[in-house]
């Protein structure tokens, strides 16, 4: 299943309001931040993605200043036009000084702040433009060499990594970086400079108010850090509890008929009403404490709106600034808090995606399979005779699964592998195809070590037809001639006809082009089998792998399977591996393993006669019949 990972909010409380923007500092009140095990590493190797792109990057920084830069000086701009207009509307109100509306000066300061927010909005769509195409170009790197890189991986590394956990790298971690890079990475650019360019521009109308501005900092902070402390644990709590339910339900519905037959609908019930109520208390304070902020945050701007008021106005009286500077001050202390908790808030987010970038350079970084040797090998023609000389091998190293297996297989036979679970069967057939490779001794086909061949060229010599049937969504055509390259229609239902597969697809609405979903299960276990066998049965291998390929359908389906299998095998070395003893007891030879170990081998009625393990393993599975019979 698909891992889950905590999802930190770019949205904090501050954006949530509609209300007047406080003077206070910032803070970001969202969720738990993941962060990346060597951040400064993660960072480095991040950053040389963009190598390729610099200028555009150097453009994208020009016009981030440009375009910040004119948003603010736009309340400057502003400021000068009220500044002009007030001396004619303060001689309405009794002021006779003489003095009337310079409208020349006016319409000029109107029409230069009008260019002024014209130019801001060109350089911040050029700046966007910009950089959704070098972060879109970087993740496509990022994201080519890592599928590359999975294709180079050995089986080792998905036995060992749980599916859902890869899939969450290639996708989930993938998005966090393109937004990031996308989005948050010129916000942080513009961010520095309005916090830089808010402080000059408050210093050059009044030193007294900005110190005021600044006084307001530390009680931001104080109640931000307090309110954090305490949301954080409410939030951890939220998370985890989520992470519980999900899973949950997740089960309880994937499983939902063994709920249901085993009678434990209440019992499923009730423990979500559990989990569902815990993830309400977390919820609910998480959400309080965290929404105490906003308030807060406003009563400390409010306060600093008051004092920037009163002074401003003082000043104003004493003709030290005009009521124009005022305005343009109370707009950039406004500003002020934004690029402060825009800040705070990129730095969480710059840290998840450093711990995604991290995930994502996990597996670029893992061990791949040892490289073919430049001078390999060809086999011409190959026959399909297999031999195991003196084979050990162990998924760890002081743990070995196959010890010291010998065996010579001739073209065109039979094997059947068979023995209890963790004998080391499907463990022979990965080792065969070169999955894993050896810790001793060597296995060869037509007496060609199978290292001195390409693993492509190595594997195409092979069938499979496997216990789960993989089939992926797409047309039943598309399907069967995945088997091989260029397949003709012909090619194709002939291979159908063969697999004993052709009267069933003739009989579904759309023939061939029946559209298999997901999981192919608009179609039945044994129907999709006989697809797979006919895929194999297209690819004309000179060797055939046949794993537990009956085992999940009824007796019926079975003898179709069967034969079609039979049809398989023809000519071909196979090797069947088998549970159910009576599929194979016409195998040439049956290889019976035990601890990783081949203790017997012969045909049927030999290892029958022997009174041996065979024995033992073949009659236990009948001695159940038997009892079923008789009762």
């Amino acid at each position: 299943m698909e891992a889950r990972r905590n999802v930190t909010s770019t949205q904090t409380p501050m954006d949530r309001g509609n209300g007047p923007r406080p003077f206070g500092g910032p803070g970001t009140m969202g969720m738990p931040v993941q962060k990346a095990k060597n951040f400064k590493v993660t960072l480095y190797r991040l950053i040389a993605y963009f190598k390729p792109h610099a200028w555009l990057l150097l453009t994208v920084f020009i016009a981030a200043v440009f375009g910040t830069v004119f948003t603010i000086i736009s309340p400057k701009l502003l400021a000068n036009a009220t500044n002009v207009l007030a001396p004619g509307i303060m001689s309405k109100f009794g002021d006779h000084s003489g003095n009337s509306v310079n409208f020349p000066a006016l319409i000029r300061d109107v029409l230069l702040l009008f260019g002024v927010y014209v130019f801001s909005s060109l350089f911040s769509f050029v700046q966007q433009y910009l950089m959704a195409g070098v972060a879109q170009k970087t993740v496509y790197t990022i994201r080519k060499q890592v599928n590359d890189k999975l294709s180079r991986l050995p089986l080792r590394y998905f036995d060992s990594h749980p599916h859902g956990d890869i899939m969450s790298r290639f996708i989930n971690d993938f998005d966090n970086i393109s937004n990031t890079l996308q989005q948050s990475l010129t916000q942080l650019i513009t961010s520095v400079i309005t916090f830089i360019g808010v402080i000059v521009m408050m210093l050059t109308i009044s030193p007294l108010m900005t110190v005021v501005v600044f006084l307001t900092l530390p009680l931001s902070f104080i109640i931000i850090r307090m309110i954090a402390s305490r949301s954080q644990r409410y939030f951890m709590a939220q998370q985890k509890t989520l992470g519980t339910l999900n899973g949950h339900v997740e089960e309880m519905f994937t499983g939902h008929v063994i709920v249901k037959a085993f009678g434990h609908e209440k019992k499923s019930v009730h423990r979500f009403h559990e989990i569902n109520e815990e993830l309400y208390e977390a919820g609910w304070k998480a959400q309080f404490v965290s929404g105490i902020i906003m308030p807060l945050m406003n009563f400390i701007g409010n306060l600093g709106f008051v004092l920037v008021s009163v002074i401003g106005g003082i000043l104003v009286t004493k003709s030290v600034i005009n009521i124009g500077d005022v305005l343009a001050f109370i707009q950039y202390a406004r500003q002020f808090s934004q690029p402060l908790t825009q800040l705070s808030s990129i730095a969480n987010i710059i840290q998840s995606t450093m711990a995604s970038a991290e995930r994502v350079f996990e597996i670029l970084d893992e061990p791949e399979e040892t490289e073919d040797e430049k001078s390999l090998l060809s086999m011409e023609d190959p026959s399909g005779q297999v031999g195991f000389d003196h084979v050990t091998f162990g998924y760890e190293k002081d743990n070995p699964v196959i010890n010291d297996l010998f065996m010579d297989i001739l073209p065109g036979q039979t094997i059947a592998i068979v023995g209890p679970t963790g004998a080391g069967k499907t463990t022979l057939v990965n080792l065969l195809m070169r999955f894993y490779e050896l810790d001793g001794g060597k296995i060869t086909i037509d007496g060609v070590d199978i290292t001195k061949l390409q693993r492509g060229k190595l594997r195409s010599l092979f069938g499979m037809v496997l216990q789960d049937t993989w089939l992926f969504h797409g047309t039943i055509r598309d399907n069967i001639a995945y088997g091989r390259l260029g397949a003709s229609e012909q090619d194709i239902v002939q291979a159908a006809v063969a697999a004993h597969a052709d009267h069933f697809i003739r009989t579904l609405h759309e023939g061939y082009d029946t559209v298999l979903n997901e999981e192919a299960s608009n179609i039945s276990q044994g129907q999709k089998q006989l697809l797979t066998i006919a895929r194999a049965i297209l690819a004309d291998p000179p060797i055939l792998i046949l794993d537990e390929a009956t085992s999940s359908v009824d007796t019926r389906t079975e003898v179709s399977i069967q034969k079609a299998m039979s049809t398989l095998m023809k000519g071909r070395t196979s090797f069947v591996i088998a549970h159910r003893l009576s599929t194979i007891r016409d195998a040439d030879t049956i290889l019976v393993m035990k601890n990783g170990r081949m203790i017997e081998q012969g045909t049927h009625q030999k290892l029958l006669a022997k009174n041996g393990f065979y024995h033992e393993l073949y009659y236990s599975q009948f001695a159940g019949v038997a009892l079923a019979t008789e009762a």
